[in-house]
């Protein structure tokens, strides 16, 4: 029998997540029966708890015992203790513990910069995925850590972030590369956070603002040249040549 993930988008944003990634990751999930997901580097259970509380079996892969044990109790506390799996690894070992091809969504948010070898995670990801599987991967974007000094006159400490992304680039066109290495295909690249991080926090404050910002949000999230300043960037990916995702694996 199916799980019913109708209403996955539908109810209340966990704490601290984007709204928009949020909706995305909830589309991914829902073109699943049965949706096993894989999280990568979320051990505090941010995003695998509310996954598990709307029917999705969520593996959390992190190096943190601490981080997966604070995850397991508020799994515990929601009441999805049974649908979560913690794994003490590095996401550059994690297939060795990992069933192959055993997964159906696979979420790498805030892992790769991190790593010490992001193009073999990646190939490691690609190891457990399964043929119609699909990859969620968030990464910081160096030009907004730019931008964003500069627009605070903090003209030095931009010209410091620039020359700092410059020489140590993890960007967009880095992380394709390393997906298409790691046989992943990418359908589509999102801005998250275009606006938000720009926009003065008194300004918020007038009536209508916070959805006129949500809206601002949504319309410009994969739209070049606005996507190219978000603060982060999400690229959806699956395994090159073995055909079309489910309608809603894709945002």
């Amino acid at each position: 029998m199916a799980t019913d993930l109708r209403g996955l988008a539908d109810g209340d944003v966990p704490r601290g997540l984007s709204p928009l990634l949020w909706a995305s990751v909830c589309a991914m999930v829902r073109g699943y029966a049965a949706p096993r997901v894989l999280d990568c580097g979320g051990g505090s259970g941010s995003l695998a708890v509310p996954l598990a509380a709307r029917g999705a079996r969520v593996t959390v892969v992190d190096v943190s015992i601490d981080a997966l044990s604070t995850m397991l109790r508020r799994a515990t506390e929601a009441g999805v203790r049974d649908s979560v799996t913690a794994v003490q690894a590095e996401a550059e070992s994690m297939a060795e513990l990992l069933p192959p091809t055993g997964f159906d969504v696979v979420l790498v948010h805030g892992v790769l910069e991190s790593a010490s070898n992001p193009g073999l995670a990646l190939q490691q990801i690609g190891a457990v995925l399964r043929s119609a599987g699909v990859v969620s991967v968030l990464v910081a974007n160096p030009v907004a850590a730019v931008l964003g000094r500069a627009l605070a006159g903090d003209v030095t400490g931009a010209l410091a972030a620039f020359h700092r992304s410059s020489e140590n680039a993890y960007d967009l066109n880095t992380v394709l590369g390393q997906c298409a290495a790691a046989g992943l295909e990418i359908t589509a690249v999102e801005g998250v956070g275009v606006f938000t991080e720009l926009v003065p926090g008194v300004q918020l404050e007038r009536a209508g603002s916070l959805v006129a910002l949500s809206e601002l949000e949504a319309a410009t999230a994969g739209l070049a040249p606005y996507r190219d300043i978000a603060s982060r960037l999400h690229i959806v990916a699956r395994p090159a040549g073995t055909g079309q995702l489910p309608p809603a694996a894709v945002s």
